[in-house]
């Protein structure tokens, strides 16, 4: 009788213990599915999102190398970066004249004869976790969500109206390749100087000096460059995509660059 009831204790004991290692089992793997299920996701979220924010910076520090090379005249520059999470393509100006946005210059007088039309290029970062597009268009950092409307400029170019000598400035950057060319991973965006000129316009009295942006139907920045133009140039909107500045200017100053990308 008292090895039977041992032998009973002891199966006993055999069952617990598996049960034990069952529920630990259970509770192991479910706390895997979890983290899995919620944790992984969260955690590629914030990875592109860092990555998006590595890239306003980098665009940031590209648009900083424009201005050397076009306001400063230095003749060649060369920027090491870190493209993550999607890929940096430069599209030049010659790319697509049906679909790049541009930029056009006229006066109601036909002072400006022929009207100033100008199309930039761009270099345009595109997120593939994120869906966000940054681009460096026309000397300006801008950003738009894929999957939303509208747009914001980062960092702004160098445009300007100074009231009291009543002159007009207005900066063109484009991008010159051999062939659209693009990045990911480690690389260095290599810029030099290609062609630079400038043209001074006397406005007669009454004229009206206009800009019209006309976007790219896939490549929208058209709300972050109209709160430029009316915010911080000070221009006034007469329809949609054209701006008009104050009808007092009497000299338009327009000065065009073209920048050759070497490398990304």
């Amino acid at each position: 009788m008292c090895a039977a009831k041992n032998l009973k204790r002891g199966g006993d004991g055999g069952v617990s213990e598996v049960l034990g290692f069952l529920l630990i089992f259970t509770i192991i793997i479910a706390g895997i599915g979890l983290v899995t299920l919620y944790g992984y996701p969260m955690l590629l979220q914030q990875q592109s999102s860092a990555n998006e924010k590595i890239m306003e910076k980098n665009m940031i520090v590209l648009q900083n190398d424009l201005k050397s090379l076009s306001y400063n005249m230095v003749p060649y520059s060369e920027t090491s970066l870190n493209v993550g999470g999607g890929t940096l393509t430069v599209y030049n100006m010659s790319y697509s004249l049906q679909t790049s946005s541009n930029f056009t210059i006229s006066d109601t007088s036909g002072i400006i004869n022929p009207p100033v039309t100008f199309q930039p290029g761009d270099m345009r970062y595109e997120s593939t976790g994120a869906q966000t597009e940054i681009s460096l268009e026309n000397g300006a950092v801008v950003m738009r969500m894929l999957a939303e409307n509208g747009s914001t400029m980062l960092a702004e170019p160098r445009w300007f109206y100074d009231a009291p000598t009543s002159t007009a400035v207005i900066y063109l950057i484009g991008f010159n390749t051999t062939d659209v060319i693009a990045r990911s991973g480690v690389g260095t965006v290599a810029m030099e100087l290609d062609q630079t000129n400038y043209t001074v316009y006397s406005i007669p009295p009454g004229d009206t000096v206009t800009v019209q942006y006309t976007p790219n139907p896939s490549v929208d920045y058209s709300v972050a460059w109209g709160n430029y133009f009316t915010n911080t140039v000070g221009l006034n909107a007469v329809s949609n995509g054209v701006y008009a500045f104050p009808s007092n200017v009497n000299t338009l100053v327009v000065y065009r660059y073209e920048i050759r990308v070497k490398s990304v």
